[in-house]
């Protein structure tokens, strides 16, 4: 007894719960990913996957389609997100909080329920399925995701920085673009990755509001897997993480670079 005690006294111990859970959850699927990819249907160390990938055109193209639609998908959400998340943040232009709430109440929803909805809207409007329809998807559902961190930057900002440009003579432009948006890029690159990353790994969006006549990525890992290609679904899915880790090095030092820069102005 007493050492159960003496273990759970200690503030240290209760992040073992924590640190066991990221090892089964996190670290090991990872690990096996690694695994399962540097391995031939016999167990051995291999790169055939990673050569099969290559060498297929089919698959190649499918990655980089992906990463258009991920681009396209971003580039829309930063232009409807950004101006929903000032207005949002702006205690003139918004009093009720309401508003955030309906902004942010698709999140609740799962994402698969979000997007029958969108297929039945189409069939209702008669309008047909495909890319048109799954852009307006990927928009419609990760949108939330580009508002929200945006939002929250906006409501935390220094105000005062505004206050001090404007008493400077700054007209109303100037300040917005010289002041709130390098001040307000942090939660825009948060927003970014919470857009980007999800949309290459999507599969189900694709599936539904294209009728599976179009492959993104993750349909392409899905099916590997599905059909026991084990091996080459796992190469995939780390061929996909090693890009989205880049990426995300990238954001951060962006990020962090635009914060300090900001805070100087």
């Amino acid at each position: 007894m007493r050492k159960l005690v003496n273990i759970f006294g200690k503030r240290s111990s209760w992040a073992l719960p924590y640190a066991l859970f990221l090892a089964i959850f996190v670290a090991l699927p990872l690990l096996l990913i690694v695994v399962y990819a540097f391995s031939d249907n016999d167990g051995g160390f291999s790169l055939q996957n990673f050569v099969k990938f290559v060498t297929q055109p089919e698959a190649v193209n499918t990655f980089i389609y992906s990463i258009g639609i991920a681009l396209v998908t971003t580039f829309l959400c930063i232009l409807l997100g950004y101006p929903a998340a000032y207005i949002l943040s702006n205690k003139e232009l918004n009093r009720s909080q309401i508003t955030v709430i309906l902004f942010i109440l698709p999140m609740w929803i799962n994402i698969l329920v979000r997007t029958l909805a969108t297929v039945a809207l189409f069939d209702f409007i008669h309008l047909p399925l495909g890319e048109g329809a799954l852009i307006f998807g990927m928009v419609y559902n990760f949108l939330p995701f580009m508002i929200y961190p945006i939002y929250n930057t906006l409501q935390k900002m220094d105000h005062s920085l505004i206050e001090a440009a404007e008493d400077l003579g700054a007209k109303p432009s100037t300040v917005f673009w010289k002041v709130t948006i390098p001040l307000s890029m942090p939660g825009v690159m948060s927003g970014v990755m919470m857009v980007f990353m999800p949309t290459i790994s999507t599969f189900a969006i694709a599936e539904l509001l294209t009728m599976n006549n179009i492959k993104l990525f993750g349909t392409t890992i899905q099916e590997n897997i599905n059909n026991g290609m084990w091996n080459y679904g796992a190469a995939l899915s780390l061929i996909m993480l090693v890009i989205i880790g880049i990426s995300s090095l990238f954001s951060d030092g962006d990020g962090q670079n635009v914060e300090n820069e900001g805070g100087l102005i």
